[in-house]
């Protein structure tokens, strides 16, 4: 009995020294992967945090870490002092880095939640690079032109029901091409294309996926301003069939927005190629 006794002890002892053993082999495997690291302090979110949030209220939903400063996000904000008089723009998760791309002044945040979109209309969403979107100077309660680009595609027949049907195919210097959907004719390419789509159309959301890098010191009288870097996503009130038209390019061609204030002319629709674009 007592021979059986000292079995078990030595096996406990021997179990609680293995287990020493490797939570200190782990710890110096973390060691040895941070040595030469230079470490950087950074805020990552412990509780969701709610759009609108304001700094005091990150308070409890948030700790401070020290990470490589390798894997740091850009515009990682280490200091709660840093968002002052700032509020969340988007919902924040677990997990996640603070930085100040999701933080902005609150009346910016409360301006934009007061653009309500004209009555009929419907509110789409379009993912845009800065330069597709005036260099990302666009704010919601702007007003602005949508334009259509697509490459030359192939249009023939998708639908039996229209076999027979003549049907436009695209268009050129010498007007348009038309063939029919017996799956002869019809296969033909469009040139490519360029042509302003819509008109006035009310922006009532902009959401930026980083804000713009700001200058370390002060920039020199006549600077350019810094644009943002990645897509920002913008909400546009439209009626129902500018949706489906504004969908449709987003989807298979390519979506540019111009400033389109109530000062700018009129003008004729024209589809431009490049048989027509030098005329």
């Amino acid at each position: 009995m007592r021979r059986r006794l000292l079995g078990t002890l030595a096996a406990v002892v021997m179990a609680a020294i293995g287990v020493f053993l490797l939570v200190a082999y782990v710890h110096g495997a973390e060691d040895r992967a941070l040595a030469g690291e230079e470490l950087v302090p950074v805020l990552v979110v412990n509780d969701a945090v709610d759009s609108g949030t304001d700094a005091d209220g990150l308070v409890g939903s948030i700790r401070l870490e020290r990470v490589p400063a390798k894997v740091r996000a850009d515009g990682g904000v280490s200091d709660l002092d840093d968002l002052e008089g700032l509020v969340a723009t988007i919902d924040l998760f677990p997990g996640e880095q603070l930085t100040d791309a999701r933080f902005a002044a609150a009346e910016t945040l409360e301006a934009a939640s007061e653009v309500e979109p004209p009555p009929g209309t419907l509110e789409v969403t379009v993912s845009l690079a800065p330069e597709r979107a005036i260099g990302g100077q666009i704010q919601p309660g702007d007003t602005v032109a949508v334009l259509a680009s697509f490459d030359p595609f192939t249009v023939g027949s998708t639908d039996p029901s229209e076999e027979g049907q003549e049907v436009e195919v695209g268009s050129g210097g010498s007007g348009v091409f038309v063939g029919t959907t017996d799956g002869g004719d019809a296969a033909r390419r469009t040139p490519n294309s360029t042509a302003l789509l819509l008109r006035r159309v009310t922006v009532t959301n902009v959401q930026v996926e980083q804000l713009p890098r700001t200058y370390e010191d002060e920039p020199p009288a006549g600077t350019p301003d810094l644009a943002p870097t990645g897509n920002l996503m913008i909400t546009l009130a439209v009626t129902p069939d500018a949706a489906e038209k504004l969908v449709f390019t987003a989807e298979h061609g390519f979506v540019w927005l111009a400033s389109d204030p109530t000062s700018a002319r009129e003008a004729d629709r024209v589809v431009e190629t490049r048989e027509t674009i030098y005329e």
